[in-house]
């Protein structure tokens, strides 16, 4: 016999999130930071994922001069196994792009990484 349940809530609180990932825009004239994005992730290669996506989203938008770091980091695979690495021992990892008026920093902060 068939009994219908009724589905539970999954319980966040039991599933871990050690990689906290934010994206905040810095004007050069502005006194506050712009949030771009946050993210929390269970493992530092979703957590570079999420901040291969946000890099692509950003870079979208700049003009192609100030897009082509981002552009490169983007194809760069040696430096996101450093990036992999870095987080796999704790230590935090940031990109920062820059325009003519405008910072922009991911970060992403694994557990007992200092921000």
């Amino acid at each position: 016999m068939l009994t219908h349940a009724s589905p539970e809530a999954p319980n966040m609180a039991s599933r871990p999130f050690p990689y906290q990932c934010r994206a905040a825009a810095y004007p050069w004239d502005g006194a506050r930071s712009i949030p771009l994005g946050l993210h929390d992730a269970t493992s530092a290669r979703l957590a570079l994922r999420w901040l291969q996506e946000r890099t692509r989203h950003i870079t979208d938008q700049l003009d192609t001069a100030y897009a082509r770091p981002g552009l490169h980091w983007l194809t760069d695979e040696t430096e996101h196994e450093r990036a992999l690495a870095y987080m796999a021992t704790g230590a935090g990892y940031q990109l920062t792009l820059y325009d003519d008026s405008t910072r922009y920093v991911l970060v992403v902060c694994p557990p007992g990484a200092s921000s």
